[in-house]
């Protein structure tokens, strides 16, 4: 039987930079919306230094939004990164994204190289997800 969508939106999670939901599920499999590196509780700061320091922030926005769908990293399938700066952030931001997974549980991924992001971003990331 088909589930359907369910829209999801958290009030911990940062403020949407554009018009859509935190996450979207149906049967189980839950796609979250790519997040940025702002800061949850403050929109307006400016975005961290580097693309370490981004990569960090976009990683723990996923996290907040896992969290309210009481999921966590280990549910997640897949990932596509963004990067504005593909050649010169690249190893950079492989050395901070590895350290939020088991060696022995990395999701699949895409990595892209684009033109640009909200918020002038260096990063940004989004997930698929499934229940268990």
């Amino acid at each position: 039987m088909n589930q359907a969508p369910i829209f999801h939106n958290f009030d911990k999670a940062p403020t949407h930079v554009a018009p859509f939901s935190h996450a979207v599920e149906a049967d189980g499999w839950i796609q979250l919306t790519g997040q940025m590196p702002t800061h949850p509780d403050d929109d307006s700061a400016p975005l961290p230094d580097g693309v370490k320091a981004q990569t960090r922030r976009v990683m723990d926005n996923l996290v907040i939004v896992l969290e309210g769908l009481d999921l966590d990293l280990s549910n997640v399938l897949s990932c596509r990164v963004y990067l504005t700066e593909f050649a010169r952030d690249y190893e950079a931001m492989n050395q901070t994204y590895r350290s939020y997974f088991s060696q022995d549980r990395l999701p699949a991924r895409t990595c892209i190289g684009v033109t640009g992001l909200a918020r002038c971003a260096l990063v940004e990331i989004d997930m698929v997800a499934r229940r268990p």
